[in-house]
């Protein structure tokens, strides 16, 4: 079968391979499941790993296959799966459990090993190929209803691991009623951030570099009952003389410097949600780091990072990309900006996620096979 790797460590090393094709017996326990790829997701983790700034190879492997965010329809089961049939359509996760406390009891994305296991990161290959076999525990099933936009399950995990740990956390106040939410940066992330946090109510303000006029993303966060400002035009700390400080901020921009503006924008007992995986070695002169020490010490607030999932928060995701078709019918739709067709197009995948900006690109995935 055909897959897009790279060899670790190298930088634009994508290309085609030639694999064998998975099957069931691949997996212990009768537990086996065998996946026709539909769509992978592509991303800036993807583009990152083509420069050489990390991933790791599996065990015997000079390559790596890419892609962690996935659509597959059921082929064949194992003698043990009894929840999941051929036919129907699955997202998998992505981390799997490695030797840690944490991974003993099904919290691996909480792991304190230094080598991790994630598919199409970290020494397991991931899902940019015709088909995949793995456990049934690790495969989330999808309502054919919203099949068409579930290659956003993945990224929206994110944001509901940091939601649920948002609300885990504010529980040492016995009550807590956010009503405000600030949104930094408008890419994928940060959209599925906008419509999570309209879901549950939040006033919600979005902020990006681009100006309104003729922005796409902007209009998708006004269309979920949010409000756009261009950071050029507005920045951070000045926009709570507009807005109010927020009860809650998420991070998503990418750009680590805007995570010091956001300290200081935060309500009493809020929470700041770092979700940028940010690399480099840039600095940052002149932080008034006394007068955000000052604030968060007496006002209480919380800042914490989100990154890998494990299976609740993508069976919470399917439940707001149902509820959010159901109520912003379409919205998701429009987030699938670039469908690139077949494998063997990968150099056009790159091209586009190496100029984001230039290809108006929210997001870019490969179309595999039909739904």
């Amino acid at each position: 079968m055909k897959a897009v790797a790279v060899k670790p460590k190298t930088q634009n090393s994508v290309h085609l391979v030639e694999m064998d094709k998975p099957s069931v017996s691949d997996i212990k326990d009768g537990r086996g499941v065998l996946v026709e790829v539909l769509r992978v997701g592509a991303c800036g983790t993807d583009r990152e790993i083509n420069n050489g700034e990390y991933g790791v190879a599996p065990p015997g492997f000079d390559f790596l296959v890419l892609g962690h965010e996935n659509l597959g329809r059921v082929v064949e089961v194992g003698e043990n799966v009894k929840e999941l049939r051929p036919g129907d359509y699955v997202v998998a996760t992505v981390r799997r459990p490695g030797t840690s406390i944490y991974d003993t009891i099904g919290e691996q994305d909480f792991t304190t090993d230094d080598e991790y296991f994630e598919r199409g990161i970290s020494r397991l290959h991931g899902y940019m190929a015709e088909f995949y076999s793995e456990s049934s525990d690790f495969l989330v099933k999808i309502p054919p209803k919203i099949v068409e936009i579930a290659i956003l399950l993945e990224p929206l995990s994110i944001i509901e691991k940091g939601l649920k740990q948002a609300s885990d956390i504010q529980e040492r106040l016995k009550i807590w009623h956010p009503k405000t939410a600030a949104v930094l940066g408008t890419g994928s992330v940060g959209l599925l951030a906008s419509m999570a946090l309209s879901l549950r109510g939040y006033e919600v303000h979005g902020f990006g570099r681009d100006k309104r006029e003729g922005y796409l993303n902007a209009e998708l966060v006004e269309a979920v009952g949010g409000t756009y400002d261009s950071t050029a035009e507005l920045t951070i700390p000045d926009s709570v003389k507009k807005y109010g400080e927020y009860d809650l901020i998420f991070e998503c921009t990418g750009y680590s410097p805007i995570v010091f503006d956001a300290m200081q924008a935060l309500n009493q007992n809020g929470v700041l949600i770092l979700s940028s995986v940010t690399g480099g070695s840039r600095t940052v002169d002149a932080v008034p780091a006394d007068k955000i020490n000052q604030q968060f010490v007496l006002g209480n607030r919380v800042m914490f990072g989100t990154v890998n999932a494990n299976r609740e928060h993508f069976e919470g995701g399917v439940k707001d990309l149902a509820l959010c078709e159901a109520m912003y019918a379409g919205w998701l739709g429009r987030m699938l900006t670039h469908k690139v067709e077949g494998l063997d197009n990968y150099a056009r995948v790159f091209e586009i996620l190496n100029n984001a900006g230039g290809f108006k690109a929210i997001k870019t995935y490969f179309e595999v096979s039909k739904i």
